[in-house]
Order: C-alpha cells, then structure tokens, then sequence
C-alpha cells in the first residue's frame, strides 16, 4: 500500500470520528500521538524514546474504557519524560475523542494497515511523507487559522531547488509552520548525498542534530512541525527540544536562534494575535512582515542566502517600509522576485511574492553597501488561472521560471529579458513607468531586468513593480463616484451586522447583542 493509499485510508476514517465530534485540526493532533507510537514500534526504535510499558503493544492490548484510561495517563508520562525530545511531542497533550469505541477503533485500524512495502519495512521518510499528506488534508478541509497560509508543496520544492542547501550548511525558517521547507531542505540533502551515506560520520550527525532549526508560536503547530521532523529523521538539537523551537521570532526568542547560511521562509500574513514585537529592531516598525525581513537579514551569515515569500505591501509600504528596502538592497544583493499568482494559498485574494537574495555578494561576502545592482522580476501572476481545487496550483506551472532563474543559487547564472509562457504575448502592455521606452515584444515578456538606479529614481524605492495589464483588470475610469461605493459599502455592513445580532440573539446572547 503506497502513502497515498494510507493518507485516503486515514481520512476516511476521520470522517466517522467527526461524528462523535472529533474536528479535523483535532484528528491531526491525535494521530500526531499515535503515529509517534506506531513508528518507533515499526521502526525498532522504542527503546530510543519510549519508557518501558507506555509503547504501541501497551495501548493495542487495551480495549474499552481501560484503553482509554491507559491512553490518558501515556500522555501525560510522556508529556513529563526525561527526554527533552518526547517531552516537546507531548507537552499539554491531552485526548479529545471521549468514547472508548472510537479510540479502539482508531487503534485497531491503524494496527492493521500494511505499513510495508514488499518485503522491506517503511523507513522514518515513508512514516513522514505519509504525515505531511495528513497535513495537506488538514490544510485542504479547514481553510482557516494556520491552514489558510500553508505554503503549497510545489512552491517550497522550487524554492528549496533553487537554493541549493548543501551539507554542514545551517537552513533557518523562523516561521516554520509545520516545517515544511526544512524538511524539503533535508529531502534535497539527502538527494545528493545518497541519503547522506556518502557522507562522514561526524556530517552525518551535524545534518540530523544541527543542520535545520525552525522556530513557531503556536504550540499546536510546533507539536506538528516536531512531530514531521522527528518522522522525516531529523532530530535537531535534543538539548532544545528538536530542531523546532518554541517561540517569538519578534522576541529574544529570535535573537536566539543560531546564524544561518539559508532562510526559506513564509512569515505569517497579516496582524496575527499573540505575535508580540518585543525585540529592537534598527528600523522598528508595527509591521510584522517588515520585522521578518529585518530579522532575515540580521541573522543570514555573510554571504548567506534566503528566499521568503511576502504580501505585497511589504513591497510598497512607505516609511519604515522604504527604509528596510533600501536596507535590503544595501546590506544584500536583491537579485530575483517572484510574483505568485493569487489563489494559491487559501486564504483567497492574498497576493504574494517570493523575494531571492544573498547577504552581503558573492565576491565579498562583508560588503555592506550598494549590494544590489539589477533585480530580475518574473511575473507569474497576471493573467494566470484562478488556482484552487478545480485548478490545482502544480510544479509545472513553475518550470518557466525555474529555467531563467538558472542554476547559481545566488541568482549570477547568466540571464537574458524575455520569457512568453502562459500565452503572455497575447497580454496588453499596461502604461506606466516599467515600459518606458522598452520594446512591445520585450513588455509582453514575463521576466524582465529593472537596475537599482532605476528603482531608486522611477520607483522611489518601491519594488511592486508591475507592466503587464491583466485582462479582468477594472479601469478605475469607469467606476461609479466615491460616495457611492462608500455609501454601498455602508449597507452592505450594516445588513451584516443585523444578521451578526439575528444570530447572537438565537444563540441566547441577547445581552451581549445589546451591548
């Protein structure tokens, strides 16, 4: 049975455990703690992490209300384990199923999958390919919170490709989610070096215990990253608790985090609660993407290079925003943006970029000035499907920039203007100030070179740069007058909040709708 077939198999059992009111999120996080079990018992690792008594035989040879009492307190022996390691697994865990019926069958169906393939039992990646499947589930089914903004597989598989991560090499992500760009920067590892077999020894370690450090602020997504990394064999550092750390990126928690020759990263969009700014920035900023960005390059080695996706603002906010982008281009070479097309991450209507550069250039690592000389810009968003279900956003469609993007993870592979996929010829050329005297053919083209003085002159340090005219674009000429919007705007709110009090009142909030 492939992983596909196991990722179906599992599913499909979550929807007869929601009958009982176990959620989706919920489910995940419950299979967190029984796959841990079930993967140290199929891979002969019990005696690594688990006390005697609290294994997978111990749960399986329980029925009823004694397995589910069994079950609660292995918890809860975990979540206080010596093991730093298990410990972070299993902090605060507690079970949300709560009739007994469920939890055996969970259990049993598990027991009984075919964990192997032929005669060759399933190693940690099998157990961990399988999981992130269950993550891309979760993230398929619930669309909010966390999931809204999980970052598609296709797009961390180019980004972590293009970057090239090599052994002994630090990979950072300090907004790791549930890891998905360190793991895929352990798979690329693994692929070049025969599974780390022609490796040394002592390499071999660094790439298991010191090679990917990610940091998240919300426990449960931090038990998820943990638990894909363990399952994918990386342990990180054991003296914290793993490779992903809890904690404020935007706090002494990412002061903290050691200096890195990579960061794939995906801050999280927006003013999301709990994410407090406590650390001095050089340009301090409520901002928390612009925060991110300062924190990127403060803790990228010289030299070092990163790729981190950001909302447009980030591109264009005046203010402390122009002065960390000229910060950017000064202190690294800005070399490549990719501008992502709307609709792929679920959160609808968020437009997002991938921004690739290097600390500092490659011929001198400690330069600190002037880094940034021309910046190339693929537009992968105008005029592009709407992505989603129906249209699911794949590899392919980022081939085309894959090829001009080049080899070099520095971006320095030699590049020429003019790349037409996606029909890109057949798009009207937009007036304004990036096809000022530029070719017709070439302003169709959906990679062009923009240099750092024409930034700074046409563009007053803006990087929203933009020339070709999306079709389903609304001419602002022929929109009805601002009192009129504002006034529809106006009503549309105030049915809504009628409707919010309507339902308030139904849910027996009647005091609380009158406040």
């Amino acid at each position: 049975m492939n992983n596909n077939d196991l990722v179906a198999k599992l599913w499909k059992l979550c929807d007869n455990l929601r009958d009982g009111g176990v959620s989706y999120q919920n489910y995940v996080n419950e299979l967190a703690s029984l796959l841990f079990l079930k993967m140290c018992k199929e891979t002969g690792q019990e005696a690594d992490y688990l006390p005697e008594g609290y294994r997978w035989d111990d749960l399986k040879s329980r029925i009823g209300q004694d397995q589910m009492q069994f079950y609660r307190n292995l918890l809860v022996q975990l979540g206080s384990d010596e093991k730093k390691l298990v410990q972070a697994v299993f902090h605060n865990v507690s079970t949300t199923i709560e009739q007994p019926k469920q939890l055996t069958e969970l259990v049993s169906y598990m027991d009984a999958l075919d964990w192997y393939n032929g005669n060759h039992g399933k190693s940690r990646d099998d157990f961990g390919d399988m999981y992130e499947g269950l993550l891309q589930k979760n993230a398929n089914e619930t669309k909010s919170g966390a999931g809204q903004y999980f970052t598609p597989r296709p797009l961390i598989k180019t980004i972590i490709h293009l970057l090239k991560p090599q052994p002994r090499e630090v990979v950072q992500d300090p907004a790791a989610g549930t890891a998905g760009f360190l793991i895929e920067a352990d798979r690329y590892v693994k692929s070049q070096t025969n599974d780390l077999d022609d490796l040394d020894g002592d390499t071999q370690d660094f790439q298991i215990h010191r090679a990917f450090i990610g940091l998240e602020l919300v426990p449960g997504t931090h038990r998820l990253a943990l638990m894909n990394c363990l399952l994918h064999d990386i342990e990180g550092n054991l003296d914290h608790g793993g490779a992903i750390r809890l904690g404020n990126t935007l706090g002494s928690d990412g002061e903290n985090l050691p200096k890195a020759h990579i960061v794939a990263t995906n801050p999280p969009f927006g003013s999301a609660a709990g994410t407090n700014i406590t650390r001095t920035f050089v340009h301090p900023t409520s901002n928390k993407q612009l925060c991110f960005m300062q924190h990127i390059i403060e803790t990228l080695h010289p030299g070092g290079r990163a790729a981190v996706v950001v909302p447009d603002n980030v591109l264009f906010e005046g203010g402390k925003g122009t002065d960390i982008r000229r910060d950017l281009m000064d202190k690294c070479h800005l070399h490549t943006i990719l501008r992502l097309p709307t609709g792929i991450f679920y959160a609808q209507g968020v437009k997002t970029n991938v921004l690739f550069f290097t600390k500092g250039t490659v011929t001198n690592p400690h330069q600190d000035k002037n880094c940034t000389d021309d910046v190339w810009v693929y537009d992968l968003r105008t005029n592009m499907p709407s992505f989603g279900k129906r249209t699911p956003f794949t590899e392919q469609h980022l081939q085309p920039f894959e090829t001009v993007y080049g080899e070099d993870p520095h971006g320095l592979s030699p590049r020429e203007e003019g790349e037409w996929s996606f029909n890109a010829e057949e798009s009207e050329v937009a007036d304004s100030e990036e096809n000022k005297n530029t070719d017709q053919h070439q302003a169709t083209s959906r990679w062009r070179k923009f240099s750092r003085e024409w930034i700074r002159s046409a563009k007053s340090d803006s990087l929203d740069i933009s020339w070709l005219k999306d079709k389903d674009s609304i001419d602002a000429d022929s929109l009805p007058e601002p009192d009129v919007l504002a006034a529809e705007a106006m009503g549309e709110l105030v049915q809504a909040l009628g409707e919010l009090d309507a339902l308030m009142r139904e849910l027996g909030a009647g005091d609380e709708a009158d406040a």
